[in-house]
């Protein structure tokens, strides 16, 4: 691995979510986070009434009451990640699904919800279907949650400041919080979350005294935002290519779903692999590539990486080296493998 670390040219970091798997990352060479999901924060056991309880609320002020319990949660786990990934970038997607997929589906559930939320079933019952989409993946969800309920997204850039600016003041850390605004399809509103970010970012830096550097940028995983990525770059900082959801909506397939027809269309050379699996890159590729020269057109100095599980197939690896982009990401074991990918592209 270390002549394999000496050839390659592309970085290689991990989808990551705890400090336990930035720790398994990091072992296994892991060079930062690409993709903190922050709603897999949000399910813990010891957060989760809160997050019901900010769903449940009537009004921003009631929203806010029920953010604040998790505001100290949230800072202890970025605490935790950057203290595992000193002196690496770290990338924290803000809250990405549903608000729906926080609540209880099935009816002994709601009920014991009901009990321990002190909610009547009739109220909380009207709530779910109130929320209830019939394509949640297309939905309320991503950047519109931001644009909707800003008080969510203001929240968690609070926590991933006061977190970083916590560790340069007490411990002398060098740490350059990368924040990432998903499913964008518009400059404007990556434009309106931006400008929310900077104001919360800012006043707490200056409230600690330190010096601290952040990125904001977006994950491109809609063809819309591949297609305008001159006009998106002029505000992000950095792309992450959310591959999972950009081939989906790039081939119209749910991937949920797909399983019970692909393996018949890649059996009968319908499709060369599952898209899933190995990046489509006559396809989705060619979107990917098209966004990082119109990125760059824009910035040139703008960072590009690739978060979805690709990150971790070799041929797509190969791939992303070819098309410039600057990591990739993928899950903590499979890193060694995207190392290796990564040396290969180069020796072609």
């Amino acid at each position: 691995m270390v002549w394999v670390d000496g050839i390659r040219r592309l970085k290689v970091r991990a989808n990551a979510d705890t400090p336990y798997d930035a720790k398994v990352a990091r072992q296994f060479g892991a060079e930062g986070i690409g993709l903190c999901r922050t709603e897999h924060m949000f399910f813990d056991a010891e957060r989760i009434s809160a997050v019901r309880e900010m769903i449940l609320a009537e009004d921003v002020e009631g929203r806010e009451l029920a953010l604040d319990k998790i505001l100290p949660m949230q800072k202890g786990d970025f605490i935790g990640l950057f203290r595992e990934m000193k002196g690496l970038p770290v990338t924290i997607r803000l809250l990405d699904p549903p608000l729906h997929e926080f609540l209880p589906q099935e009816e002994k559930d709601i009920v014991e919800l009901s009990k321990t939320m002190k909610v009547p079933v009739s109220a909380l019952k009207h709530k779910i279907e109130t929320l209830h989409e019939f394509n949640p993946m297309l939905g309320h969800r991503g950047c519109r949650l931001g644009i909707t309920y800003p008080e969510i997204y203001n929240m968690q850039v609070k926590a991933i400041m006061e977190a970083a600016c916590e560790l340069v003041k007490n411990e002398g850390f060098s740490i350059v919080p990368e924040i990432m605004i998903p499913l964008i399809a518009t400059v404007k509103e990556l434009s309106v979350l931006k400008q929310n970010a900077v104001a919360i970012c800012d006043k707490i830096i200056a409230s600690y005294g330190v010096k601290v550097e952040y990125l904001i940028g977006t994950m491109i995983e809609l063809p819309r935002a591949a297609l305008t990525a001159d006009e998106i770059a002029v505000e992000a900082q950095f792309f992450s290519f959310g591959t999972n959801d950009l081939t989906q909506t790039t081939f119209g397939l749910s991937r949920d779903d797909a399983g019970k027809f692909l393996p018949f269309y890649v059996d009968n050379n319908i499709l060369p692999e599952d898209p899933f699996v190995s990046l489509d890159q006559a396809g989705v590729g060619k979107l990917v590539k098209m966004a990082c020269e119109l990125g760059r057109s824009t910035r040139p100095d703008i960072k590009l990486g690739i978060c979805g599980e690709h990150g971790g197939d070799p041929s797509s690896v190969i791939f992303c080296h070819h098309v410039g982009l600057d990591y990739v990401s993928c899950s903590p074991f499979r890193v060694p493998i995207a190392r290796l990918a990564a040396a290969h592209a180069v020796l072609g």
